[in-house]
């Protein structure tokens, strides 16, 4: 692949932006559609966080493992099925009749992102040998997976304007079929010349680990660890990961070189993808709902309102290679993870009325600082890779990044809905079967709301708004937290670890356009 031109380069990135976009907006466009699908399907406050986040949780434990699979079948190969099976998926989730298919087919859309989003990295790290024009396409990948996050709450919010909710996942469909045909043509085909067998066991680990603690994390979240099947899925998580790693030692080829995480940079890239990505989604998840439930946006004006982001994120992508040129790798990472945690931090204070432009400034500056802690984690953990190996490691990146997003939105949102659940007043004199539902979720008791009578509708709505704004204060102080100690991790992580010289040769800066220097630690 070294010998194709910059032409043939950057027009094969442009491919693999696209496919990274669909499945970072993906992640978030239905934030904007909870309220209409409670209204629709009827979902339990339970089914409602899994339609949140089944997509993250499958995509989670499966990107290791199509990853790994992409080194050895083809990153070209699996990145063109995957895409086929998006497009299927996502029109089972357009249709889906009830909750359970609705979660089903998020679950599916999980499997065939899985085998997206890793292919996408490593194709890059193909495409793009050079480490300076690797950082600056890198910059371009990341700014597109950030902002692809950040958009879906505005393209949620035009599409519901004028159409009911399945249209959030119709809109792949066009997508997904450019995807194919210019990726068939544009994208030359890499993988790992030894790959190895791909060990199904070490794949059936990997999944019933992420799955089984993140789950066992969610619930006792939402409800305490008093259930019996939350310390059960906790040990069995756990015990999965534990002998996934135990095989990955001994296998001559293994699913993932867990040796890799002895490279500290590798270790705090992947970390702090991680833990930025819990804020990131948690907000954005919890802010979609208080925009439309509680100050009354239509949901294209609560997209409208989620810009900033997204305009941050493009930016902070797009700037990641000067920043950390001028400011070190471990400067511009432990920064951007204290801005984040500043700016999630304004939720803590959030009310009902407080001024848009307070919440404007928190998405900016959460947007910008993410754009640059993604990409430049991103190019970390692909400099700290062998390149045989570029699928793998790509893989670890973003399941930190779908696990940060599915723990966000399982955290931040089981945070609020507890708070919500125990702080509700329901007025005296209402039906129980009516405070039940009400109880549920803030959705719920709006629609609860529009069969009481007045003199009971006014007061359960005041409470219910009162406390989902108190659930957004908590959740915004725990995630801030959950930011500052990040900053405090990578900081000590990366120190004393020299920057190496970025390196070109004479011929690839004739044919290569303006290059940003390598993010390297």
């Amino acid at each position: 692949m070294s010998t194709l031109t910059a032409r043939q380069r950057w027009t094969g990135l442009a491919v693999l932006v696209l496919a990274v976009t669909v499945v970072a907006l993906d992640a978030t466009v239905l934030s904007l559609a909870i309220p209409s699908i409670s209204e629709t399907l009827r979902p339990s406050g339970t089914q409602l966080l899994w339609i949140g986040d089944s997509y993250s949780f499958v995509l989670a434990g499966l990107l290791v493992s199509m990853g790994a699979l992409s080194d050895r079948i083809g990153r070209k190969k699996l990145l063109l099925a995957g895409s086929a099976a998006f497009g299927a998926a996502s029109l089972l989730a357009a249709y889906a009749p009830s909750p359970g298919w609705l979660i089903l087919a998020r679950a599916l859309l999980g499997v065939a992102g899985a085998t997206i989003m890793p292919s996408t990295l490593s194709l890059i790290r193909g495409l793009f040998p050079d480490d300076r024009e690797r950082a600056t396409a890198i910059g371009v990948w990341g700014a597109a997976a950030t902002a692809g996050a950040a958009l879906g709450p505005v393209v949620g919010g035009v599409l519901l304007e004028h159409f009911w909710w399945g249209s959030v996942f119709l809109m792949n469909i066009p997508v997904l079929l450019l995807l194919l045909v210019s990726g068939a043509w544009l994208l030359p085909e890499s993988k790992d010349p030894k790959p190895g067998r791909w060990d199904v066991l070490s794949v059936l680990l990997s999944m019933a680990g992420v799955i089984g603690t993140v789950y066992a994390i969610k619930e006792a979240a939402a409800h305490g660890v008093d259930r019996w099947d939350v310390p059960v899925a906790f040990l069995a998580g756990t015990a999965a990961l534990a002998l996934f790693v135990r095989r990955q030692l001994r296998l001559e080829t293994p699913l993932l070189d867990v040796r890799l995480f002895r490279d500290r940079r590798f270790t705090a890239a992947v970390a702090a993808s991680l833990i930025s990505l819990v804020g990131l989604s948690g907000v954005i998840f919890v802010v979609s709902q208080y925009l439309q439930l509680v100050r009354g946006y239509q949901p294209l004006q609560a997209g409208l309102a989620e810009l900033p982001a997204f305009a941050g994120s493009v930016a902070g992508g797009l700037l990641t290679a000067r920043i950390a040129r001028r400011f070190g790798a471990r400067t511009a990472l432990t920064v951007c993870l204290l801005a984040m945690g500043l700016g999630v931090g304004v939720l803590g204070w959030m009310e009902q009325d407080t001024t848009y432009l307070l919440l404007a400034a928190s998405f900016l500056l959460v947007g910008t600082a993410e754009g640059v802690v993604y990409t430049l984690g991103a190019d970390l953990v692909l400099s700290a890779a062998p390149a045989d190996k570029a699928g793998a490691a790509s893989a670890v990146s973003e399941t930190a990044y779908e696990l940060g997003t599915a723990l966000g939105i399982a955290l931040v949102g089981s945070v609020v809905g507890s708070i919500y659940a125990n702080g509700l007043a329901v007025p005296a004199g209402t039906d129980p079967a009516a405070a039940a539902r009400a109880g549920e979720s803030l959705g719920s008791a709006i629609e609860t709301a529009q069969g009481l009578p007045a003199e009971l509708a006014r007061p359960l709505l005041a409470s219910a708004r009162s406390v989902f704004v108190d659930g957004m204060n908590s959740a915004g102080l725990l995630a801030a937290a959950l930011l500052v100690g990040a900053a405090v991790m990578a900081w000590r992580l990366l120190r004393g670890l020299a920057e190496p010289e970025p390196r070109q040769s004479a011929a690839e800066v004739v044919d290569a356009p303006p290059a940003q220097p390598r993010v390297d630690a």
